[in-house]
C-alpha cells in the first residue's frame, strides 16, 4: 500500500490533506476514529460509495452513515430537524453518536439503501474529524471489516483485509473507545435508541423523559448487523451476577473441547488453568473491556480454536453495549447461570 501515513506519534494533520484530496476525487481511504476503523468515501458520491460496498462484500440493501464536521454541513443532508434532535446533537456531537434524520436530494440513495433516512455522526477523534473538515464534504464510512466479520480496532486489525482495495491508507493507534457509536432515531418526539453505545440510556433520558431501546430490531435504525462480528471460530457467551458460578460454568464447558480458548476479565485470569486465556480488561473498567473486545476475539481467533468462551458482563450502562456486541458475536449462544 504505496499511500500510507502514520500518525500515531504525530500531530502533523496536515498531511491529512493528501487523503482528503483522495476523498474528493472519489477514492477510498482507510482511517482511524474514536469507536472503530472506518472505509470512507465521498458521501455525495454514488460511485465512490459504491466502491465501499465492493471493498467490504457489504449488501447494497444495508445503509452507511456519514460523518460529518458541524452543524452546518448537517443541514446540507439533512431536513426538517426538531428541536430535540438538535438538542440531542449539541449533547452528544462531537462524539460516538449517531443520529438518524430525514434526507435531503443531495444524499444518493447508495447511501441510505433508497430509505429517506440517513445516518449522521461527528466524531470526536482528532483525524477523523480533520479528514472531514480537509475534505469538505460528508464522508460516507462504515467500521473498517470485511462485512460479517470483526470491526478492527488498530491499524493491523485490518491492514491484510484492506491492502490493495484502498487509495490511502491513515495509521492513528488504537481506537480510544474500540464498539462503534450509539445510533437514535426521533420518532414521535420520542428518542428510539436502535444500537447501544458509549453515549448510554441513562445520558439520553437527561435530554428525554421517555427513551425506547430498539436495537434488537437493529434493521428498522439504517443499520444492519445481523450478520455483523462473526469470528471464524464457534463462540459462546457465559454470565453470571455470581462471579464463581460464572468461572465454574465456563471451566465445565472448556472441559468438553479439545482447544479451547477464553475470554477472561483480568480478575479471573488464574481461574482457568490449563486452558488459552485471553485477557479483556478489568471488570472494573467496562471502558477497558470495550476498547478490547474486538482485538481480544482477533487475537483468539489466531489461535484457530474449536471454541471461543467468553465472560459476560453486567448489563449496567456500557456494559448493555458489551454484551450486545457479545451476542452477535456468539450468534446469541448465550449461558446466564
Amino acid at each position: 500500500m504505496k499511500n500510507y501515513i502514520d500518525l500515531r506519534n504525530s500531530n502533523d494533520y496536515s498531511q491529512l490533506k493528501i487523503a482528503a484530496d483522495i476523498i474528493k476525487s472519489g477514492g477510498l481511504v482507510l482511517f482511524p476514529t474514536e469507536t472503530v476503523y472506518g472505509l470512507g468515501a465521498n458521501g455525495l458520491d454514488e460511485n465512490a460509495v459504491k466502491k465501499i460496498y465492493i471493498a467490504k462484500g457489504r449488501n447494497f440493501n444495508n445503509p452507511i452513515n456519514l460523518l460529518v464536521s458541524s452543524i452546518e454541513m448537517i443541514e446540507t443532508v439533512a431536513q426538517k430537524i426538531s428541536p430535540l434532535e438538535y438538542k440531542l446533537m449539541e449533547a452528544f456531537f462531537p462524539g460516538p453518536f449517531t443520529i438518524i434524520l430525514e434526507k435531503r436530494e443531495i444524499v444518493p440513495d447508495i447511501v441510505t439503501a433508497g430509505q429517506n433516512y440517513v445516518g449522521v455522526r461527528m466524531p470526536s477523534g482528532i483525524i477523523a474529524k480533520k479528514l472531514v473538515e480537509y475534505s469538505g464534504v460528508p464522508i460516507a464510512a462504515p467500521s473498517a471489516n470485511i462485512s460479517g466479520k470483526l470491526s478492527g480496532t488498530s491499524f493491523e486489525d485490518i491492514y491484510n483485509d484492506f491492502k490493495g482495495k484502498v487509495d490511502f491508507a491513515i495509521d492513528g493507534g488504537n481506537s480510544e473507545i474500540g464498539i462503534e457509536s450509539t445510533i437514535v432515531k426521533v420518532i414521535d418526539n420520542i428518542p428510539h435508541i436502535l444500537r447501544p453505545g458509549i453515549i448510554t440510556e441513562k445520558q439520553i433520558r437527561q435530554y428525554s423523559k421517555e427513551v425506547i431501546n430498539e436495537y434488537e430490531d437493529e434493521a428498522s435504525a439504517n443499520v444492519n448487523h445481523s450478520i455483523h462480528y462473526s469470528p471464524d471460530s464457534n463462540c459462546i457467551l457465559v454470565y453470571s451476577n455470581d462471579n464463581e458460578k460464572m468461572v465454574k460454568k465456563i471451566n465445565e464447558i472448556a472441559g468438553k473441547y479439545d482447544k479451547p480458548c477464553i475470554l477472561s476479565s483480568h480478575e479471573n485470569l488464574s481461574s482457568y488453568n490449563g486452558n488459552k486465556v485471553i485477557d479483556m480488561g478489568s471488570k472494573t473498567s467496562l471502558n477497558e473491556i470495550a476498547k478490547n473486545i474486538f482485538t481480544c476475539l482477533k487475537q483468539a481467533d489466531k489461535h484457530k480454536p474449536d471454541i471461543i468462551i467468553i465472560e459476560g458482563v453486567s448489563k449496567d450502562d456500557i456494559g448493555t453495549a458489551i454484551m450486545n456486541r457479545l451476542m452477535k458475536v456468539c450468534k446469541d449462544n448465550y449461558i446466564e447461570v
